[in-house]
């Protein structure tokens, strides 16, 4: 048998005990249960030392642990033993006895470990039944050279074994058998020993425990999304058409916002959503957007313009905040002054969107919550998951076990981005806000009057930076032309000299660019 480096031993002693060497008398008396009595009378002068061998390599995945307990006459601390000799040291040890073949085999390391050699050491060895067969061995532990004498007394109910000389660090193991059944012993006491192999063995039963675990979480989590996660059906919720002008006036699909449309079709008040309100504002007469001239290598800005004769009780509360934040009781702001010092407004815009998109009742809930409660769950269940992994696979072979509850709160992590559920008003909103969509990108502009050309071509600019658009609406509005000349500008948006609508696609491209940019950029502190 194999031995796990156990005994390592650390000694201190005086100058002249180190030279000379110790004698070590030793009797060990084994009981009914399988509890070994150990009496042993160091010889020499001076404190000494030894690590007991209480842990060996028993097979592939376990050791053999030996408990010792009850010392008396020494000090143990861990397996450390310390004696102050001459001295007569008793202890007992559960786990020395195992079944062999027909015996019951009493294994001890009853001499060793000591850092001086031992120039003589003497073993006796009774117990509850006669020696059916003896053996012992000296040297390193495990080692197979035999001890200088072993016998048994003529009525074989004594062992003695005796070794001339032990060399430091050396041991006397002592192997005694008795007939099966005087002992009653049982099993030797067996620790698993910790390797990734072991921890994450793959074999039926941890595959099917895997498989089986896995097909409850995941199938738990499919549930949940199908009970929670799915937007409420509404009848007739196919794609309608729409008509952009009623009564010779423009109309939004269902008076519908452009921040709310973003909000409503990714469950995500985003960036380009506010970018989008901007626009949005300026067509609608909140402010206008001027254009800044610029030399070659210049930065391109712009200088956002609020106008006096509009009325902003008719603004929504997270137009309302986003006016506000833009605006900050001054009449005119540069865009590249926003760029540092809107960051801190843009989590309030946000927050009132996620807010009108319940007030609309689109969703029951408000989505940025939804997801951040189901995501911290799949969070917490991956953190208990780990220290479920840890802990089966320290403690047992199933650690493959705990990797299941990870993996299902990776995927509620993942999925609680999918938790947000419209309700059937948002979903029927939603429909017609993609039948919208698609007249946008028809290219079908219909029969619109000339006279309300140029605000429905306006009107529509906003929900094309939502549906990423830009570039192709902002050229249907460069397409308007007003008493058969090209237009110089917008009610709305104003160019610098020799500016007009040829021009508007690429101004309007890297205006909402550009705008993305400033009001989510939060200024750093540089520390002095």
């Amino acid at each position: 048998m194999a031995v796990l480096g156990a005994a390592a031993l650390a000694l201190s002693a005086t100058p002249a005990m180190a030279g000379a060497g110790i004698t070590d008398e030793v009797t060990l008396q084994l009981g009914k249960g399988g509890t070994l009595h150990v009496i042993e009378k160091v010889g020499g002068t001076g404190q000494l030392q030894r690590t007991l061998t209480t842990r060996i390599r028993y097979d592939e995945g376990n050791d053999r642990v030996f408990q010792v307990s009850g010392v008396k006459g020494g000090k143990l601390e861990g397996d450390l033993l310390t004696v102050t000799a001459p001295a007569t040291v008793e202890y007992d040890v559960k786990g020395a006895v195992a079944p062999a073949g027909g015996t019951e085999e009493l294994r001890w390391y009853a001499v060793g470990g000591w850092k001086v050699p031992v120039t003589k050491a003497t073993v006796k060895v009774t117990g509850p039944g006669q020696v059916q067969n003896l053996s012992c061995f000296a040297g390193d532990l495990g080692s197979v050279t035999g001890c200088t004498t072993a016998s048994m007394d003529h009525e074989a109910t004594e062992a003695d074994f005796e070794q001339n000389y032990l060399a430091p660090d050396h041991a006397l193991t002592v192997i005694v058998g008795f007939p099966k059944g005087s002992v009653g012993a049982g099993a030797p006491i067996l620790e698993r020993r910790f390797s990734l192999t072991t921890a994450f063995t793959l074999n039926t039963i941890t595959g099917g425990a895997l498989a089986g675990l896995l097909v409850l979480l995941l199938g738990g989590l499919l549930i949940l999304y199908w009970t929670r996660g799915r937007d409420a059906r509404v009848a007739g919720g196919e794609r309608g058409a729409i008509n952009p002008v009623q009564n010779g006036h423009f109309t939004p699909p269902d008076g519908v916002r452009p921040g709310q449309i973003g909000t409503l079709v990714d469950e995500q008040a985003d960036v380009v959503d506010v970018t989008a309100t901007i626009v949005d504002l300026a067509v609608r007469g909140y402010l206008r957007i001027d254009e800044q001239p610029r030399q070659a290598y210049d930065a391109p800005d712009w200088l956002l313009v609020r106008l006096p004769n509009a009325s902003i009780l008719a603004l929504l509360p997270y137009e309302k905040a986003l006016y506000d934040a833009i605006f900050e009781g001054r009449d005119a702001v540069l865009l590249s002054q926003l760029s540092g010092s809107f960051g801190g407004h843009l989590g309030k815009v946000r927050d009132a969107l996620y807010a009108d998109v319940v007030t609309q009742g689109w969703f029951a809930r408000r989505p940025d919550t939804e997801r951040t409660r189901w995501t911290t769950i799949g969070v917490i269940l991956i953190a208990v998951g780990l220290l479920a992994t840890v802990a089966l696979a320290w403690f047992t072979t199933y650690g493959l076990l705990g990797l299941a509850v990870v993996i299902a709160g990776a995927a509620l992590a993942v999925g609680g981005q999918y938790m947000p559920a419209k309700t059937a008003k948002g979903s029927a909103a939603l429909a017609h806000t993609l039948g919208f969509r698609d007249y946008l990108f028809s290219g079908d502009l219909g029969e619109v009057p000339e006279q309300h050309r140029v605000e429905l071509f306006s009107r529509y600019l906003p929900y094309a930076v939502i549906f990423d658009g830009v570039e192709h609406w902002s050229r249907v509005v460069a397409s308007v032309t007003g008493n058969g000349h090209q237009a110089d500008n917008l009610y709305w948006y104003h160019g610098p000299a020799e500016w007009d609508l040829s021009k508007f696609a690429g101004s309007m491209r890297t205006f909402t660019t550009t705008t993305s940019g400033a009001i989510s950029t939060t200024r750093q502190f540089r520390t002095l």
